[in-house]
């Protein structure tokens, strides 16, 4: 595990619990959610804290250092489901990874309410 993978598991680690929590999870809930997804060739369940910015059934999650990361590469090019956490609600949608250079993002059609 590398040391951004580390911080990376750090800043999960402390942000979850706040997400649930009944005070400040409605302030940073607007924000920060978590996704979780199956890996394309591992088949193994992930979940990860992310920044975002919904706009009506679409959310938008900025890659942030995109060539240090793996995960978004599971809906690159051709998307995949994904399960993203929004006010306290599961819901189900399909993501799909764009690059633009060195800008990675990622849209999340929701598929349910």
């Amino acid at each position: 595990m590398n040391t951004l993978q580390r911080a990376a598991a750090g800043f999960n680690t402390l942000v979850r619990p706040l997400l649930k929590a009944p005070i400040i999870g409605k302030y940073i809930s607007g924000s920060i959610a978590e996704i979780s997804y199956t890996g394309r060739k591992s088949g193994r369940e992930f979940s990860l804290i992310v920044g975002y910015k919904l706009r009506g059934d679409e959310a938008t999650i900025a890659v942030m250092l995109p060539d240090k990361k793996h995960w978004w590469r599971n809906f690159y090019p051709d998307g995949g489901p994904i399960r993203i956490e929004l006010d306290g609600v599961t819901r189900s949608g399909n993501a799909v990874a764009t690059r633009n250079g060195n800008q990675v993002s990622v849209k999340v059609a929701l598929t349910d309410r």
